[in-house]
C-alpha cells in the first residue's frame, strides 16, 4: 500500500510557480518537476514533462509499467522541448529538471535529471538517494569545495543537465529493495535549499507524511522561500494504515535564521 501527499507553493519571491508534479499512487509513481527559472517558459517545460510520463502511463496496468517506458517519456519530451525552443521560444532554452519515483512489488526505481532530490527515510534515518547534476556538486567531487562551501557558492544555482537543453537525454537510474515503513521525499531545490539536511529528517521523523509535508512547506516558507518549493511525502506499508495516525505528535517548526 502506497501512501502519499504532495505540496507546492511559488515561494515568496516568484511571481508564478514553474515547478509541477504528478501524483499517482495507484499506479506507484510520483514525479517533480523544477522548470529552469530565467529561461524560456519554465512552467511549460515542467508541465510538459509531467504531462509526457502521465499520458505514458495512466492507461498502463501497474505490471505492464517499466523503467523502459518512463525513460522513452523523458526523451521523448526532451525533443519537444527542444522544438519548442527552436519554434516558439525564439531559440531561448526552455528546460526542467525532473525526478521520478516508481514502486513495484519490492523494488523503488529512481530516475533523475538536474538537481531536484529525492530522499529516503528508512529505519528513523534519512539519505539523499539522487545526486545533484550542478556545477559545485562537480566541484566537490572533485576536491575544489566541500559540501558547507557549496551551498554558499555563487555557482549553486548552476545545473550541468535538464531536460530540453541536449540533443542527448542523460538520464541517471538507481534501484534497489523497498522496504514496509520506508518513506520518500521528492522536493525541488527551492526545499533543501531552505532547510538542511538535518532540519528536513527531523520534520519526517515527527510523525505522519500530512503534518510533516506542510511543517516542510511553512518552514521554508517562513525562511522567505526564494525558489518555488515543491515536495512529494510517499510512504509504502504492507498495513491499512491511517494517512493522519501520529496526529498528537509536535512538527517542529524552524524559525528563521
Amino acid at each position: 500500500m502506497h501512501l502519499s501527499h504532495a505540496l507546492t507553493h511559488r515561494g515568496t519571491v516568484r511571481e508564478i510557480n514553474e515547478d509541477a508534479y504528478l501524483e499517482l499512487p495507484h499506479l506507484g509513481v510520483w514525479v517533480v518537476a523544477d522548470g529552469m527559472g530565467g529561461h524560456a517558459a519554465g512552467d511549460v517545460a515542467s508541465q510538459l514533462v509531467i504531462d509526457g510520463i502521465q499520458q505514458a502511463v495512466e492507461h498502463l496496468e501497474a505490471e505492464t509499467i517499466t523503467v523502459e517506458v518512463l525513460k522513452k517519456s523523458l526523451i521523448d519530451s526532451n525533443r519537444i522541448l527542444q522544438q519548442m525552443s527552436e519554434h516558439d521560444f525564439d531559440g531561448k532554452v526552455a528546460g526542467t529538471t525532473v525526478v521520478v519515483l516508481w514502486l513495484y512489488q519490492d523494488k523503488y526505481h529512481l530516475l533523475w535529471v538536474g538537481d531536484s532530490r529525492i530522499y529516503l527515510m528508512r529505519d528513523q534515518q534519512m539519505k539523499q538517494m539522487t545526486k545533484d547534476h550542478s556545477q559545485v556538486n562537480d566541484m566537490i567531487d572533485e576536491g575544489l569545495l566541500s559540501p558547507e562551501e557549496a551551498e554558499t557558492h555563487p555557482l549553486a544555482n548552476v545545473i550541468t543537465r535538464a531536460v530540453g537543453v541536449d540533443t542527448q537525454l542523460d538520464i541517471d537510474y538507481r534501484t534497489d529493495k523497498v522496504k514496509d515503513g520506508d518513506v520518500f521525499l521528492l522536493c525541488s531545490d527551492g526545499l533543501n535549499k531552505e532547510l538542511n539536511d538535518i532540519e528536513i529528517e527531523r520534520t519526517i521523523k515527527s510523525g505522519n507524511i500530512i503534518d510533516s509535508g506542510l511543517a516542510l512547506l511553512h518552514a521554508s516558507l517562513v525562511r522567505n522561500a526564494r525558489d518555488n518549493v515543491t515536495c512529494i511525502l510517499v510512504k509504502n506499508s504492507h498495513k491499512n494504515i491511517n494517512i493522519i495516525d501520529d496526529s498528537d505528535k509536535t512538527i517542529p517548526i524552524f524559525s528563521h535564521i
